[in-house]
């Protein structure tokens, strides 16, 4: 099964770092979070991966050819130009970079990898989240329920402590960043091959393909009560680089 990750966005709003690269790029302890992302569907067996490029998307390119040489140990007969490497602990990854457009929607990046998808099923997810979601136990749940989509949902911490108090207003608890009630979408989709009769044109995927998926019945939502994190703005990128430096990285499997 392929893993197809949406890297082409803007990422507008973690500006800091994605005027001069694009957001897969941003790091978390020294490694772009794409890298994180990857590592989590490889722990799982999967290793299979094509990336919907757009913004910036020379850079992704550049970084993957140069990872060898830039993360082993090796020997260069410069007269030759031959590289000797002494260290083998290169992840044993199958990349497809595809160029899906600057300003392409997410259901167009999409449709524009099917002639990659050999499978009936095949995983996506975005460029920017993490999760300790189980990847296979997720492809269970969307094999068992038989549906075109599986949508992995989770139930967001809010950004603030909550105060509980009575009709006398006596505080009666805090409450450090609880869960909220509802779910989103956290990404980490399994989708069936079908999916692609929804994307024609170059619809968000998000809006119109989830919606009528929904209404036909053909949307199943896998909850998962874990932990995720979105990498969306600069506050964003200061936690998760503080939860790594701490050893408090819950979507760390490997």
């Amino acid at each position: 099964m392929k893993v197809v990750i949406l890297c082409g966005g803007l990422g507008t709003r973690l500006r800091e770092e994605t005027e001069f690269k694009p957001k897969p790029l941003v790091e978390i302890g020294g490694k772009p979070i794409l890298w994180h992302i990857m590592k989590i569907y490889s722990h799982y067996g999967y290793k299979d991966f094509v990336l919907c490029l757009g913004y910036k998307g020379h850079m992704i390119k550049d970084y993957f050819l140069k990872h060898k040489a830039m993360t082993s140990d090796f020997t260069l007969d410069v007269k030759q130009g031959k590289e000797e490497y002494h260290s083998h602990d290169t992840d044993d990854w199958h990349i497809t970079f595809a160029e899906t457009g600057d300003e392409t929607n997410t259901g167009g990046r999409v449709n524009r990898i099917e002639k990659y998808i050999d499978s009936d099923n095949f995983f996506l997810t975005y460029g920017d989240g993490v999760s300790d979601v189980n990847i296979q136990e997720l492809l269970q749940h969307h094999l068992k329920n038989s549906r075109i989509a599986t949508l992995t949902s989770i139930q967001p911490a809010s950004r603030f402590g909550v105060i509980e108090f009575d009709a006398t207003h006596s505080v009666n608890s805090f409450k450090e960043k609880p869960k909220l009630d509802g779910w989103i979408n956290g990404g980490f989709f399994v989708f069936n091959k079908e999916i692609f009769r929804y994307l024609e044109g170059n619809p968000v995927l998000e809006q119109d393909p989830l919606k009528t998926l929904a209404l036909q019945n053909q949307l199943t939502v896998y909850p998962h009560a874990g932990l995720w994190e979105c990498m969306d703005t600069h506050r964003d990128f200061e936690h998760l680089n503080k939860l790594w430096k701490e050893g408090k990285a819950f979507w760390k499997v490997w």
